[in-house]
């Protein structure tokens, strides 16, 4: 498969059981003059805050806050789902909130995240989908492969839970990046000195 040679604007990353580890080798490593902005949804507990702001920010270069209803995609940022929220890519872009019911016993649910960030826009998105114990993210990666953005998925022998990269990797026929958390993050940092993100 061909290099991309088209700059994203947004990298949406999605996982449940065992993503958050990933996210502490990924997150970290990416550089503060990254232009992209980057969406995250995990699987979090719905009754409860996320402290993932309060893990992740210490320990990136780039700004990390959770995310706001109506709020302007900002590049450069690191943008969590709320807890029991499903989060949304809208025209703007903008960020939106939505309180639909649960897909995949989920919310915020991936496959809502990717398949909105797809239709916005299409090849100028790349998805990551992380370790997790059910198939959600899977149709979302596929929706980006259809818009024909860039699909990275964790190598399931590298994932604490590999349901969720297996059924992404069942779903989608030509994955051209299958790889471990180091190994992504090196190759969006790549993309990065390339000018693409």
């Amino acid at each position: 498969m061909n290099a991309p040679t088209r700059t994203f604007e947004a990298i949406v990353i999605g996982g449940s059981a065992g993503a958050i580890d990933a996210l502490l080798t990924i997150l970290p490593a990416l550089p503060a003059t990254l232009r992209a902005s980057v969406i995250v949804a995990l699987h979090v507990q719905r009754d409860r805050p996320s402290l993932l702001t309060q893990v992740f920010a210490p320990r990136c270069a780039l700004a990390v806050h959770e995310a706001q209803d109506n709020e302007p995609l900002e590049p450069g940022t690191i943008v969590f789902a709320p807890p029991d929220y499903h989060l949304l890519l809208d025209t703007g872009p903008r960020l939106s909130l939505s309180l639909d019911a649960p897909l995949h016993f989920s919310r915020p649910a991936i496959d809502i995240l990717f398949e909105s960030a797809a239709d916005l826009l299409g090849q100028r998105l790349l998805g990551i989908l992380l370790s997790g114990a059910n198939a959600d993210g899977a149709q979302g990666l596929a929706a980006i492969d259809r818009a024909q953005g860039l699909c990275m998925v964790q190598s399931p022998d590298s994932a604490t839970s590999p349901t969720m990269p297996r059924a992404a990797l069942a779903l989608v026929a030509q994955v051209p990046h299958v790889l471990d958390p180091a190994a992504m993050a090196e190759t969006l940092n790549s993309l990065h000195t390339r000018g693409l993100l």
